[in-house]
């Protein structure tokens, strides 16, 4: 579960992250990042994708900076991974209404 979210920092199960992060169900990546910045594209989501799960929730940070490039959603459609894409606030209340029924990787921006 995530406790909480506030700009540039999240809690998940207890332990606080402040770079941006990928939530798996058993794991976290804290050292995500993508190759251009606030452009969010498939070589971003390689383990994403292998680990095919039934829902990706993506954060596009506290103002919606992120953007996520139309492969991206192309890919997923393909992949047959449901997404959710919001501004991190929304991203963080949708993935703890999901985590403990679906499969769902959330991919989190913390920032702008």
């Amino acid at each position: 579960m995530i406790d909480a979210y506030s700009f540039g920092q999240i809690k998940v199960d207890g332990r606080t992250y402040r770079s941006d992060v990928i939530i798996y169900p058993e794991k976290i990546n804290s050292f995500w990042w993508r190759k251009e910045g606030h452009n969010l594209g498939l070589d971003d989501l390689k383990e994403v994708i292998d680990y095919r799960p039934e829902m990706l929730i993506i954060g596009q940070g506290k103002l919606g900076v992120m953007k996520v490039r139309p492969e991206v959603r192309r890919q997923m459609l393909k992949k047959g991974i449901h997404l959710f894409i919001a501004r991190t606030t929304q991203a963080v209340q949708k993935y703890n209404e999901l985590a403990h029924t679906k499969k769902v990787v959330a991919a989190l921006h913390l920032t702008c």
